[in-house]
């Protein structure tokens, strides 16, 4: 599609695509930017490791609450998720496998990085949706079911938030968790009493092990 998004900047980081073993895909929050979710990646950049971030137009991937009904926040939408789409077309193409190839979010970016990873099942190398989660007014697994042969096949994912998010209902990241797994996800949740609306050491960790599983070949 030609949505607003799709005449942004790619901000890549780490590894050049030509050598790299395992690619990232970075998607920011709202009022964020790409650099800036990159800047983050030195919490867990490993060696081979290739950082794509897409910038959205005007630093916002749509305009109202991911809770909101889905069509008021077209194209926005869309056109984010074409450009997610767009990233890991890059890495794929510059020859690094799609089960090497991991999608993190923060925020409005974790919504559609969970919505488009539940929307394009296949096995990748990771899901990591920090303060996020599918993007709608209810959440119905017959919109993401796809075909009978496609699922995540075991891709790992990681779910974050507290239990107090001012944008994030907790409910919403319980439902897709049941989503991400009906889909074949191998999925961690973890809800952090009173934290807000951030990101913790503790995610970091997780996915400082995960990407680092991306490179070494163990991303069980």
């Amino acid at each position: 599609m030609d949505g607003p998004h799709q005449d942004q900047q790619l901000v890549t980081a780490g590894a050049p695509l030509d050598v790299a073993e395992a690619a990232v895909v970075l998607v920011h929050g709202r009022g964020a930017t790409a650099q800036s979710i990159v800047g983050m990646a030195d919490e867990f950049h490993h060696h081979g490791v290739a950082f794509l971030a897409p910038q959205a137009a005007r630093n916002t991937w749509y305009p109202n609450s991911f809770l909101a009904p889905v069509e008021s926040n077209e194209p926005g939408r869309s056109s984010g998720l074409q450009a997610v789409g767009d990233a890991v077309e890059e890495a794929t193409e510059a020859g690094i496998p799609t089960d090497r190839v991991a999608v993190l979010g923060f925020s409005q970016g974790a919504c559609l990085a969970s919505e488009f990873v539940a929307r394009h099942p296949t096995r990748y190398g990771g899901l990591i949706a920090l303060s996020g989660g599918l993007i709608g007014e209810a959440v119905d697994l017959e919109d993401y079911a796809g075909a009978a042969d496609e699922n995540l096949a075991g891709t790992p994912a990681f779910l974050g938030c507290s239990d107090v998010d001012p944008h994030i209902p907790e409910e919403r990241v319980h439902e897709t968790a049941t989503v991400l797994e009906e889909l074949g996800a191998d999925v961690t949740t973890r809800i952090y009493e009173g934290m807000g609306h951030g990101i913790n050491e503790d995610e970091m960790a997780f996915v400082s092990e995960l990407v680092a599983g991306l490179v070494d070949g163990d991303d069980s």
